[in-house]
């Protein structure tokens, strides 16, 4: 009997591990717009569903870093589905504080830029096997407007 278990579980093993799963990329993320409590940034996020069927996303998780500090995270529950058979284009919505920036001085102040990584998770739900998370990554820099008297300032004021 244990042999008969040892080999339907090697068969399951064997047929798992050779499925196709959904495939993500985060192709860009933007400066969507500007308000007096926080900054909001919009990721773009494409999947590419290999089934027929739609696949439900249970939630997609964000974190946004600069220097090696996380500056915004969120979840965001029950976003909708993948398309079967294409690719589907998520936005993921970042709002990042302003009282964030402060602690970025000497980062801005070095280039005028804002250096970030964001780590994202695509949660979904895949027939059989269950939940399962696409974990992405992005690198990138915002750079800031130029405001030479204001850079003139940050730099003196934070070097």
């Amino acid at each position: 009997m244990s042999e008969l278990l040892g080999k339907a579980k090697q068969f399951l093993v064997e047929k798992v591990a050779n499925v196709k799963t959904p495939e993500a990329t985060v192709t860009d993320l933007n400066l969507e717009s500007v308000h007096r409590d926080s900054i909001d940034y919009g990721a773009k996020v494409s999947v590419d569903n290999p089934y027929d069927a739609a696949i439900p996303i249970c939630e997609i998780s964000y974190v946004l870093k600069s220097d090696s500090r996380v500056i915004a995270s969120g979840k965001i529950p029950d976003p909708g589905s993948l398309k079967a058979k294409e690719k589907t284009m998520l936005d993921v919505p970042v709002k990042v504080p302003h009282g964030v920036l402060v602690s970025l001085v000497k980062d801005i102040g070095r280039d005028w830029d804002i250096d970030y990584e964001l780590e994202i998770g695509l949660t979904i739900d895949l027939p059989i096997v269950g939940n399962f998370t696409i974990p992405l990554s992005w690198k990138g820099e915002v750079k800031l407007p130029s405001a030479y008297p204001l850079r003139s300032v940050l730099i003196l004021s934070f070097n």
